[in-house]
């Protein structure tokens, strides 16, 4: 991440107003924003009340345990005021502040990991308003429909303002100030032309109505010169999850969705729920449509709020939602917790845990319910977030069963519960043919990859579906949940197969007398393989799951599966890799031959076998998608393989 340009000044005591230039990811951020927010410019409006209403919860929360920072102005409001001769407009809070370094660092830079990655998916996406929004940089949004911003602010508990003043283009100032409010901050956006309904008391009512009446904080709409009392209230001005579902229509919800999850999209799930009796809570959550920018990122914050009786208390509660849920966006809010709880304290809370515990199986329920009802919205549902969702198939053992029941696959057959071919594990359970005990699976990184694996062709000859993972969780889940219902998780990559024993007893009798003699020499053959490849492989053994591949690597029953050696030693979690097992088919041409020529000349030291078997195991590395560890080894016995036969006119 770039570093902020240096101050221009060079004398040595700071100078009455520092010129810095934004960051390099603001200023590519600044040229998006435009296009990106056209359509619909009123927002930044919802955005800068948002940031207000956040900076009164902060304040709110801070007084718990320092009263002075708010004392002698405990109403907490937000304040609208325009002034039509001098085209600007201004939003002002008495909440929390800003001191220099915060106006330096929360309006200059994107302090924030991931940014790289959100500007890339900024730039290449459409959507960039929503993602505007998840980033939490809405304050930009000014720079829509005002040439110049101006920030004056004062930070609760300390004495000195601060202003700082930005076009928008590359650089901005920042200097000390008496003007800054006695404790907030006032932002005084200076209009283009042409953009004089923001000026109107009429537009600005509409605006605040639609997009930010669910503030609990009062928005206030100030008439007149200064002196004026003339005020007026534009909001409901209380916390929406505490009025009762049939006084809150959609608008509203998706409204609140929007300031919660800082969010341009529509919630693809809505849960209110109040839980009364032992432990009392409130709840208001939503499920996003789309996917934040940085859901997979290793910090994984959740989105939910937690409220005491309606006061702020942290957006950054780890232990208020599992890992696995945090796409969550909304607000908690108990009376049961005390007010002045430090964070501290919230990471060994009980209460917490059972309220963890309690809107855990709240949501799921509720999904499985979505499953079943709207299988096709709930497989969109998946699509975005099912990845996240499995992970908690080992991190809570709780809901394993829960969460199996809520998991669907890509499989084989291509054939679902829906349009996109993805099953349930009861439904693959249920169409398992007679004989098949285990749940089969293959891994890798591309489900179109896998669907071509020679793995497949056995259980594809003997109609067994295969389920298909291709999310890297995949590989780590597996080994924590073992079976569903009591039948195993088995990797077709691993171990011998059991295809013998699947399908109806007819069937297997008519394939008994059709059976291929094998031909001669296929032992001599193994044997001859394993003894040349004995330093690079762990076993050479007959195939049973190929049917019109040669050759196949597959991992030996106690060791670990081949996909997950990749991933591991990608990541430089493991330092050596264990030997594999070379499966041969003996029905295919190329083997056959390699027999009756090993059987009719007698000849184990044959240099031409010795590099057949060698080829035949590059064969299989490549088919894996490995590299092989001897390209040029690998050239010469092709090469010289092929002029063989060329030679001899075989």
């Amino acid at each position: 991440m770039e570093t902020m340009a240096k101050k221009k000044s060079t004398t040595q005591t700071a100078p009455e107003e520092e010129k810095l230039g934004f960051q390099t990811e603001v200023s590519r951020l600044l040229e998006i924003v435009a296009s990106a927010l056209y359509s619909n410019k009123e927002i930044f409006l919802r955005e800068l009340i948002s940031n207000a209403s956040d900076a009164c919860d902060r304040l709110r929360y801070a007084a718990l345990t320092q009263p002075e920072l708010s004392a002698g102005d405990t109403d907490f409001r937000i304040e609208l005021a325009c002034d039509a001769k001098a085209r600007t407009l201004s939003i002002s809070d008495n909440g929390i502040g800003m001191n220099r370094d915060d106006l330096v660092e929360n309006l200059g830079t994107i302090a924030r990991s991931g940014t790289a990655a959100f500007m890339r998916q900024l730039e290449q996406k459409s959507d960039g308003a929503n993602l505007i929004g998840q980033f939490g940089v809405g304050f930009y949004a000014a720079f829509m429909v005002a040439d110049e911003v101006q920030v004056s602010s004062r930070r609760a508990g300390e004495t000195q303002g601060w202003r700082w003043t930005s076009d928008g283009k590359g650089e901005f100032t920042v200097a000390p100030t008496e003007e800054a409010p006695a404790r907030g901050t006032r932002i005084q956006l200076r209009l283009k032309k042409g953009e004089d309904e923001f000026l109107d008391s009429t537009r600005l009512r509409h605006i605040v109505k639609t997009y930010s009446d669910h503030i609990a904080i009062p928005v206030v709409l100030r008439a007149g010169d200064k002196d004026d009392d003339k005020e007026e209230t534009l909001n409901a001005a209380s916390a929406i999850w505490t009025r009762p579902k049939s006084e809150i229509s959609d608008e509203a919800y998706t409204e609140f969705y929007h300031h919660v999850a800082h969010a341009f999209d529509e919630p693809w799930l809505r849960l209110h729920f109040k839980a009364e009796g032992v432990l009392e809570y409130t709840g208001l959550l939503f499920i996003p449509a789309s996917k934040p920018f940085d859901l997979f990122h290793p910090e994984r914050q959740h989105g939910v709020k937690l409220y005491v009786k309606r006061v702020f208390i942290s957006d950054q509660c780890d232990d208020l939602v599992p890992a696995y849920l945090r796409f969550l966006r909304g607000v908690i809010d108990t009376e049961d917790l005390p007010l002045n709880i430090s964070r501290e304290t919230l990471q060994h809370s009980p209460l917490l845990a059972k309220i963890r515990k309690a809107v855990t199986k709240r949501v799921l329920a509720e999904l499985k319910k979505r499953a079943k009802k709207v299988p096709d919205e709930y497989d969109t549902f998946w699509d975005t977030f099912g990845a996240v969702l499995k992970e908690g198939l080992y991190e809570d053992a709780d809901q394993r069963e829960t969460l199996l029941e809520l998991t669907r696959f890509a499989t084989t057959h291509g054939v679902g519960t829906n349009e996109s071919g993805r099953v349930s594990l009861a439904d693959y359970i249920a169409r398992m043919p007679a004989g098949q005990e285990a749940i089969y699976y293959l891994s890798g990184d591309d489900t179109d990859a896998l669907r071509r694996s020679p793995h497949l062709e056995g259980f594809a000859a003997k109609g067994v579906e295969v389920l298909l993972f291709s999310d890297p969780v995949d590989e780590f889940w597996i080994p924590a949940v073992r079976e569903y219902a009591g039948r195993q998780f088995k990797s077709v990559t691993r171990g011998a197969t059991e295809l013998s024993k699947i399908g109806d007893k007819k069937d297997a009798d008519a394939e008994d007398k059709t059976d291929k003699p094998a031909a001669p020499g296929i032992d001599a053959l193994v044997a001859f393989v394993k003894l040349t490849l004995t330093d690079e492989v762990k076993d050479v053994r007959v195939s049973e799951r190929l049917t019109d591949s040669a050759v196949c690597l597959v991992a030996d029953e106690g060791d670990i599966d081949m996909h997950l050696e990749r991933l591991l030693k990608q990541h430089q979690q493991l330092d050596q890799a264990a030997k594999r097992v070379l499966e041969v088919n003996p029905d295919h041409p190329l083997i056959r031959r390699l027999a009756e020529r090993l059987a009719g000349d007698g000849a184990a030291s044959d240099e031409a076998l010795a590099d057949a078997a060698h080829l035949l195991l590059d064969q299989a590395r490549i088919l894996e998608g490995e590299p092989l560890p001897d390209p040029a080894a690998f050239g010469r016995r092709l090469t010289s393989l092929v002029e063989r036969g060329l030679t001899s006119g075989d």
